[in-house]
């Protein structure tokens, strides 16, 4: 059996969904339904605290690079990081919905788990350490 080293254990715990998202993806996975989040879970992205998962909804601004894009909401903008090996999902002036994980960093950023579409469909993000 392997060791975790401390930090990375703490970085493991800092990036996982909190269990009641992991549940309902799963059901939404074995159902093969797709899930939109509820209205009183998306926060305007001038609210976003850092170090936080959130649910935001907005228009996708500008992509940024092949992993990369800014989304706004009418509050602000951020980037959304959708992680090596992904690429970008999304299309310019399209709304979405996005989970993840809000970073530390001085420029607030968000690593995405998952975007939903507008016709529901929901594109599940696999990061995989580089």
């Amino acid at each position: 059996m392997k060791t975790i080293r401390p930090a990375v254990a703490a970085s493991l715990l800092a990036l996982a969904l909190p269990m009641s998202a992991l549940a309902a993806t799963a059901t939404d996975a074995a159902a093969g339904t797709a899930a939109s989040a509820p209205a009183d879970n998306v926060i305007a992205i001038n609210d976003i605290r850092r170090g936080s998962m959130v649910t935001v909804q907005g228009t996708v601004e500008r992509i940024l690079d092949t992993d990369e894009f800014r989304l706004t909401d009418g509050t602000g903008s951020i980037r959304v990081d959708v992680g090596y090996p992904n690429f970008v999902p999304v299309s310019e002036g399209e709304r979405v919905t996005v989970r993840g994980f809000v970073d530390r960093d001085l420029i607030k950023e968000i690593y995405a788990r998952e975007i939903v579409h507008a016709n529901g469909s929901i594109a599940r993000l696999d990061r995989r350490p580089g």
